[in-house]
């Protein structure tokens, strides 16, 4: 592994020198023909009522848009899918995605990881959530109980802690079915999720820790208040920015750019006034990182591991089909593991759930 590791150590030092360039980078770069891009179409994702996204993200769009000097147009979407379709028909080419709606652009809609979000407090990880009214006596005991009792606010399923880390860590290591396992099943983005909770129109609901802790106690105290956390997830990477991998270069070297440098360079006033500008919108943002494709590592093990775990528990499946799907996903998770060795990803908010022996030890529920 000595070449890779060298390899990654001289990419480091290159990327330290870009970063120390990049006040002047933006500035220094020619503006690109108006024939290369006409509008720049940014996707955001639905984790809240759209009508106050417009309004939180409309400062950061305007100083996209002053920078690039291009027309930054905001794409909303009901779901992440439609962001991810979007994507795909070439309609978006910037987006703020989660984690697992980034790994669908990033296979089916050419999309590529270039940024990473980061909260205000600094950190680039979430955690998946488990939440019930404060006052309901509910505990994860009774969520995974499974009589059929409750009603559950699931999240969207291209969101990786409002469904796929939740899928993976509470419902598929405990063999539990959420279609089967409640009275109702609803499917919304976080917002709504937990203010259903607070309202108690359904007795649990998944969440993130990020959005429950900033906006959402931001934007409704009293309902954030009336919310208790019964279940954490381990740590999951903050949401990705991604682009159009097929956008012209010399835009992608503007974008990036600008992504890096904003809320990072310049005298004290526009340093304040752009974080000012990203602790208002919606995410509650601080400056990005940079970031890439491995980031989606994490949800690629946790995808992977519960479509096994589906395969085992699929009763119309025989014995020889469910051998030759299970193979089929070994070798996928071996491949992505060997590719994980190489380029180095060994950090917290990367690792997942390990390669299983094939032959299916008994793990912890929490610890696959």
């Amino acid at each position: 592994m000595f070449p890779f590791r060298r390899a990654a150590a001289c990419f480091s030092r290159r990327l330290a020198v870009v970063l120390g360039m990049l006040p002047g980078l933006l500035a220094a770069m020619p503006a690109p023909a108006d024939d290369d891009i006409g509008t720049l179409n940014f996707g955001i994702i639905s984790t809240e009522s759209s009508s106050g996204l417009k309004q939180s993200f409309g400062p950061f769009l305007d100083a996209m848009e002053a920078a690039l000097g291009v027309q930054v147009a905001a794409f909303f979407a009901t779901d992440y899918a439609g962001i991810v379709e979007a994507m795909r028909f070439a309609k978006v080419d910037v987006a703020w995605l989660d984690n697992k709606s980034a790994m669908e652009a990033v296979d089916r809609a050419g999309g590529e990881v270039f940024a990473q979000t980061v909260d205000l407090a600094g950190r680039s990880t979430d955690r998946a959530v488990l939440i019930v009214h404060r006052d309901s006596g509910l505990t994860f005991a009774d969520v995974v109980r499974c009589d059929g009792r409750l009603a559950f606010g699931n999240g969207d399923p291209n969101s990786t802690a409002g469904y796929l880390a939740p899928a993976y860590h509470v419902f598929a290591m405990r063999r539990i079915d959420p279609g089967t396992c409640f009275k109702r099943m609803t499917l919304a983005n976080h917002e709504a999720n937990a203010l259903s909770v607070a309202s108690r129109r359904v007795d649990v609901a998944t969440g993130s820790e990020r959005i429950l802790s900033g906006r959402l106690a931001r934007a409704h105290p009293e309902a954030a208040a009336r919310i208790k956390v019964i279940w954490t997830s381990p740590p999951i990477p903050s949401d990705p920015i991604v682009w159009r991998k097929d956008l012209p270069r010399v835009w992608k070297d503007r974008i990036f750019a600008f992504f890096l440098q904003y809320g990072r360079f310049g005298d004290l006033d526009k340093v304040r006034g752009e974080r000012e500008v990203l602790a208002g919108t919606g995410a509650g943002w601080a400056p990005f990182r940079v970031s890439d494709d491995r980031q989606l590592i994490l949800v690629r093990r946790l995808q992977m591991f519960r479509d096994r775990r589906r395969i085992d528990d699929n009763a119309r499946l025989t014995l020889a089909e469910k051998i030759d799907r299970v193979g089929e996903i070994e070798a996928r998770l071996e491949d992505l593991e060997i590719w994980s060795e190489i380029i180095g990803t060994r950090n917290p908010a990367s690792e997942g759930p390990r390669r299983e022996a094939t032959g299916n030890r008994r793990r912890g529920p929490d610890h696959p």
